[in-house]
């Protein structure tokens, strides 16, 4: 996936304020902000859950 650059950005934030209006932009944003948060927060979750396994496996292994 190409990297997004500035005028990219810039873009897709006229196409947001359009769309949502600058009265629930703000909303908006904070709502994936939120989102983006809880996604990063379940992925660590789950990769802390892999190294166990893998720990737990190896020790098996080594006995």
């Amino acid at each position: 996936m190409p990297s997004l650059g500035f005028p990219e950005l810039i873009i897709i934030l006229v196409i947001a304020l359009i769309v949502f209006g600058p009265g629930k932009l703000p909303s908006v944003g904070a709502s994936i902000g939120k989102a983006l948060n809880e996604f990063k927060k379940a992925s660590r979750e789950l990769t802390k859950d892999d190294e166990v396994i893998n720990e737990s496996k190896e020790d098996n292994n080594t006995k």
